[in-house]
């Protein structure tokens, strides 16, 4: 009897697996954004449970590359990380006649026919304001290189993209001709207290004031804002580095219809309010409702001027191409 109720509730446990449309998505507090404002809205719709499948952004196109079948219906990841899962074949074309509110999407969210953006952010810089010379205030990118910052600075390790495009921009160049800013970096390493691994590391770094100024993702600046932390977050007067999430429909799916009714429930204009009201993203449809106070935060972008103006975009398929390219770069002349 035992036995055969242990294999009854096994059944029943793989059955709902297969019933339930699979998200691959990033761990922590982006698969709880996700489940809390798309996912709960997509079963209370349909009735069908989400599944989460996490992991990090490299691991998880590692595994899709190397599995036989998709493991998940639908794979969300960054915008360049995506051309990469195209290049390999792995997504599904869009058929945008399945997903009505496609047509309030933002022309910086229509990332290729196979990936489309989810939410938007900035990286830029935030510091803070008790532990920064008084005088510094962040106005351009340039002040990172001010010598009284010498030893209080912070970047990504795992994407040094953006500061790469930075220097090369303040030398005259941009992303294609990245070489240009290379002599400018490498002048800016003195500056450098370390550089962190993920969001939880770089959270832990300027909360505790051993890099008080960071190149950061807007986002976890409003969240440990949120938390407490006195964090200033500048917009200089080149922009910010834009960055884009995106969501794409796995080829081979058996549930691409279920699949396409959870990216337009994303792009709804309540999903996106919330998504924004909970991690002061930028909404990547045009009629998403921000309140006042969230549309003044930098980097949350509500107008077309915004995307225009203070979004700086480095284009998708070059950053996929080059970003082993860059990190090699940036390991071997910054952090080393």
């Amino acid at each position: 009897m035992a036995v055969a109720l242990s294999a009854g509730a096994l059944f029943s446990t793989a059955a709902q697996a297969q019933d339930a449309l699979v998200v691959s998505t990033w761990g922590g507090s982006f698969r709880d954004l996700i489940d809390e404002t798309i996912g709960k809205e997509f079963t209370k719709q349909t009735g069908v449970p989400v599944k989460y499948i996490t992991g990090g952004t490299i691991d998880r196109l590692n595994k899709a590359k190397l599995a036989g079948k998709p493991e998940s219906d639908i794979t969300f990841t960054t915008s360049h990380i995506g051309w990469l899962y195209v290049n390999s074949n792995l997504y599904e074309k869009l058929d945008t006649s399945k997903i009505p509110n496609y047509s309030h999407l933002v022309d910086r969210a229509k990332i290729s026919p196979y990936h489309i953006g989810s939410w938007a952010y900035v990286y830029t810089i935030g510091y803070r304001p008790d532990l920064v010379p008084a005088n510094i205030k962040f106005d351009s990118w340039n002040d990172l290189w001010n010598p009284e910052l010498k030893g209080k600075l912070s970047a990504p390790d795992f994407d040094p993209s953006h500061i790469i495009d930075i220097a090369a921009i303040l030398s005259g160049g941009d992303a294609s001709t990245w070489q240009k800013g290379e002599a400018k970096l490498k002048a800016l390493k003195p500056n450098f207290k370390a550089y962190y691994t993920n969001d939880a590391n770089s959270q832990q770094l300027i909360a505790s004031g051993e890099t008080p100024v960071q190149v950061l993702l807007s986002m976890n600046a409003y969240y440990m804002i949120g938390q407490g932390v006195p964090i200033k977050v500048a917009m200089p007067k080149e922009g910010a580095v834009l960055g884009v999430d995106t969501m794409a429909i796995m080829k081979g799916s058996p549930r691409t219809d279920l699949a396409y009714k959870f990216i337009n429930i994303a792009l709804s204009p309540e999903v996106q309010s919330k998504i924004v009201a909970a991690k002061k993203a930028s909404p990547v449809i045009d009629d998403a409702k921000v309140s006042a106070e969230d549309a003044a935060l930098p980097g949350v972008f509500t107008t077309k001027q915004q995307w225009d103006t203070q979004a700086i975009v480095i284009d998708d398929k070059l950053r996929a191409e080059k970003t082993a390219e860059w990190r090699k770069w940036f390991t071997e002349n910054m952090m080393n």
